[in-house]
């Protein structure tokens, strides 16, 4: 199958992993639907406050979505990825937690994400020879938000503004939301995923992912971070 873009992500596992699949209403494993669970106390049914999110499955991102480059094969991708999680180390932070980036919800880590942002920085590095260069389209859509001058520095160099010291590790939770349907949605959210979140939680494997045609993340590729 051909792939629209390529990414690397975070998919976590275990109960984390299940729970969170079903909350979004996409598996990228598995490459399929899920029925979405009722959760007590949000201000809009699980679907709406997750459609725009859900294509891109439960993860964190680690290396944002590129298409590749000219000349560069997917098999050339995967030997690449799997070199570099050979020798990359697992990466810990404390614990997960609810919480507002900007206007959205997801987990962030808890007591600081030195190595998370260690490992996602040296992904983004690593990688960036199979990236093909953002076009027009690309880099104005992503200066929508409005950046500072250095955000636009890091979009001009890697393709994206949040990477390198403006990455912050999170895994997404929903669509954008009003201030009072956060407020509402992060309380029922964090009971939700209390008893799933695991402490420490640890990032010892890293997903290649492809897009597909209709927009939906589908993990192509799984290698232990094991140096």
């Amino acid at each position: 199958m051909g792939w629209e873009r390529y990414a690397v992500y975070a998919l976590p596992d275990g109960a984390l992993g299940a729970a969170g699949a079903a909350w979004l209403g996409w598996d990228a494993r598995a490459g399929r639907a899920l029925a979405q669970p009722e959760v007590p106390g949000l201000p809009r049914p699980a679907a709406e406050l997750t459609e725009r999110a859900r294509r891109y499955g439960f993860h964190a991102t680690i290396k944002p979505p590129f298409r590749l480059a000219e000349g560069r094969t997917e098999a050339e991708l995967r030997a690449a990825f799997d070199a570099f999680c050979a020798r990359a180390w697992p990466a810990r932070a404390e614990g997960l937690a609810v919480a507002a980036v900007g206007p959205f919800l997801a987990l962030r880590p808890e007591g600081g994400a030195v190595e998370l942002d260690r490992l996602a920085c040296a992904t983004v590095e690593v990688l960036d020879a199979f990236r093909a260069p953002a076009d027009a389209a690309e880099l104005a859509r992503r200066r929508k938000p409005g950046l500072s001058p250095r955000q636009e520095a890091l979009l001009r160099r890697w393709g994206y503004p949040y990477v390198m010291e403006e990455f912050r590790f999170h895994v997404t939770l929903t669509c954008p939301l009003d201030e009072a349907d956060r407020a509402r949605a992060e309380a029922a959210l964090a009971a939700h995923f209390a008893p799933v979140a695991p402490r420490p939680f640890r990032v010892a494997h890293l997903a290649l992912m492809g897009e597909d045609a209709e927009g939906r993340f589908h993990a192509v590729h799984e290698a232990a971070l094991s140096g």
